[in-house]
């Protein structure tokens, strides 16, 4: 049975009490997708317009859809991480024990960092890029659609111990050995961690590669490179940052596969391995991984603050080169990760004093922005909430980092909550922040609507003050020295009433997160009072309020020339009326056609990483293969395209404009 099924068994399935609710709220979900689409008769129509689509909106959307399901996951991970330590004190050992709370510890972090953070921007880059440097799509569609197939294969995969196995990596998020090894990870846990991981960090780093060429090759004329717009400018300088780094993801993930699958030793003890190898290995990719996720939210408030005080971005090429400057200390300082190790004073300064200098450009940037809006005609929105509390939550944990990175206080620090606070106010109070900024902002221009204005700002209260709520009492835990991954502790420490505070935050943020759902039900529900017809609902500046909201999949009838870095406040400004399309008349648009192949060769390489979790030698040779045919067919491929001819687009945009 072991040739057809290789480690895969009956006790496989689920048969506890997380594993059983685990798996059926999936089958719940499913069969309510399912019979949702059955009732509507939209599976033909959810088939050929949204799954096998081309066009980075749509698929900007499903990225979006995805990060908000795995958003949900990965809150209830924290909510049983904060529950079990509020409870599990003294004689009470809480609700879970204590390989139960690591693996769930576990699966929170890599959520929140991979299947979250990274979903949200790539869903608003895939958005918005485009749109900003007046191009019509990106450089390769079908590599766009194969690199969101291959993020949602990992998300699949990292939830699918739920159905078979049980068991997740109970290691920490990076799964550092020797914890990782088979001789204290035995079970697959670690196994689903390598394998999601990597299809998604693949996904990813075909992502990167293909924004990097569409910025660099699709901008409109005109549009010199410091003439971009700063969430554009951002977002090239984080995809680039992913092709120096997920390269060594991949090799260090697959340098402990080796190790679990054939007994190899390079992150061992014994013949010659290291396990700090991992370590710097790892932190290599990791570090920079923060500014990936950071900075295109620094270009989202960029945009944001510039709009809504109604002026230029103050110091735009120094937004620029500070944003260079981060990018390129973000590889340099990885190993004040590890400070305890024992490099040496020497090595531990060189760290420290390179991990100061990123607070100097950072502020720049906040500098900037906080100039910008001196003598502007703010409007407080929900964006401009947005970052507002960035700035008091990004200031706050800042000055926590530096003080981390000074070797010697990081002695004291190093490992606990004080860590773990400081991480959660950097990328909540940067990146998620950034990204509700984001959303809140570009809403109208995706969907044509306004999200309700007073339901957004009630959850942003609830979020900032459940998040310091949340959040504070784990800096104090930290001086005390409470230790992360902590699923126990004595009741003379004192502990118990601030992790409560904490859960309590917790609760908060909840309200907050409820009022998000319910602020974008009711906005649809009252849409018709609320659209955007003149596709600029905020009087905005750059390129993608020029189009219509939501923009056709053409994007731009005729592509624009550009004179200005913001281009569209510019020609806003001009006395000339005359418009590009009576200038020079509409031509041919080439469009990508829709495809499924992204699908099927994203199937196989999850069929794949499945088969090598379970050590299933034939089913992963079968998928190998599929993914081969699959790639052949691709490439012998001509038809690709369709023409949209002039005629065509020109009564589409008059039927846009109202014309006829």
């Amino acid at each position: 049975m072991s040739i057809f099924f290789g480690n895969l068994s009956l006790s496989a399935l689920p048969h506890e009490w997380f594993t059983i609710g685990g798996t059926v709220s999936m089958i719940l979900m499913g069969l309510g997708v399912a019979a949702f689409l059955t009732y509507t008769k939209r599976w033909k129509w959810l088939w050929t317009e949204w799954l096998t689509a081309c066009d980075p909106k749509k698929i900007g959307i499903m990225y979006i859809l995805v990060a908000s399901v795995m958003l949900f996951r990965g809150a209830l991970d924290a909510a049983m991480i904060w529950l079990q330590q509020s409870l599990s004190v003294g004689a009470s050992h809480g609700y879970l024990d204590a390989g139960h709370f690591q693996q769930i510890f576990t699966a929170h972090g890599d959520i929140m960092v991979f299947f979250v953070t990274m979903g949200f921007l790539f869903g608003l880059i895939n958005l918005i890029v485009p749109l900003q440097i007046g191009a019509r799509d990106l450089a390769f569609p079908f590599l766009n659609s194969l690199g969101f197939w291959l993020y949602l294969a990992g998300a699949i995969l990292i939830n699918l111990f739920f159905v078979f196995g049980g068991e997740f990596a109970a290691t920490g998020w990076l799964s550092l050995p020797p914890l990782s090894e088979l001789a204290y990870s035995p079970g697959v846990g670690v196994d689903y961690w390598v394998w999601s991981l990597q299809v998604s960090g693949i996904g990813t780093l075909i992502g990167g590669i293909n924004f990097i060429v569409t910025i660099l090759k699709m901008r409109a004329p005109g549009m010199t490179l410091l003439k971009m717009p700063m969430f554009t400018w951002t977002s090239l300088i984080s995809m680039i940052l992913v092709v120096c780094v997920f390269p060594i993801l991949t090799v260090t993930i697959t340098l402990l596969w080796l190790d679990r699958y054939f007994g190899m030793h390079f992150f061992t003890s014994s013949f010659g391995g290291n396990p700090m190898m991992y370590v710097n290995l790892i932190w290599m990719w990791g570090h920079p991984e923060v500014y990936i996720l950071i900075l295109p939210a620094f270009g989202i408030y960029s945009e944001v603050v510039a709009t809504f005080s109604q002026k230029k971005l103050f110091g735009y090429v120094s937004m620029v080169i500070a944003a260079l400057l981060v990018a390129g200390l973000a590889v340099l300082v990885w190993l004040h990760h590890f400070f305890t190790m024992g490099a040496g004073a020497d090595v531990n300064a060189f760290f420290g004093i390179t991990t100061m200098f990123i607070a100097i450009p950072t502020g720049v940037q906040i500098y900037n922005w906080l100039s910008t809006m001196y003598r502007g005609k703010i409007t407080f929105s929900q964006p401009m909430h947005w970052f507002l509390g960035y700035v008091a939550t990004f200031t706050f944990g800042g000055m926590a980092g530096v003080l981390m990175a000074s070797p010697a206080a990081d002695y004291q620090l190093h490992n606990s909550l004080f860590l773990v606070a400081h991480f959660h106010t950097m990328v909540i109070g940067g990146a998620l922040f950034g990204i509700f900024a984001g959303i809140t902002y570009w809403f109208p221009k995706v969907t044509g609507f306004k999200l309700n204005e007073r339901l957004g700002k009630l959850a942003f209260w609830f979020w900032i003050v459940g998040f310091f709520v949340s959040f504070v009492p784990l800096y104090i835990l930290g001086f005390m020295g409470a230790t992360r991954r902590l699923d126990h502790y004595d009741a003379s420490l004192g502990w118990q009433p601030l992790f409560i505070t904490a859960g309590v935050g917790l609760v908060i943020i909840s309200f907050g997160v409820a009022l998000q759902v319910w602020q974008i039900v009711m906005s649809f529900i009252s849409r018709k009072q609320n659209l955007d017809i003149t596709g600029d609902p905020w009087n905005g500046r750059t390129l993608e309020w020029s189009t219509p909201s939501p923009p056709p999949a053409y994007n731009f009838a005729i592509i624009p020339t550009v004179t200005d870095r913001d281009a569209f406040w510019e020609m806003k400004q001009r006395i000339n009326t005359d418009t590009e399309t009576d200038k020079h008349g509409y031509t041919d648009i080439h469009m990508p056609k829709n495809t499924g192949m992204g699908i099927y060769l994203a199937g196989f390489v999850f069929i794949f990483g499945f088969a090598m979790v379970w050590h299933i030698v034939w089913l992963a040779i079968v998928s190998l293969i599929g993914c081969v045919v699959c790639i052949i067919i691709r490439s012998l491929d001509d038809e690709v395209e369709y023409t949209l001819p002039a005629a065509e687009v020109e009564k589409m945009e008059k039927l846009k404009t109202g014309y006829l």
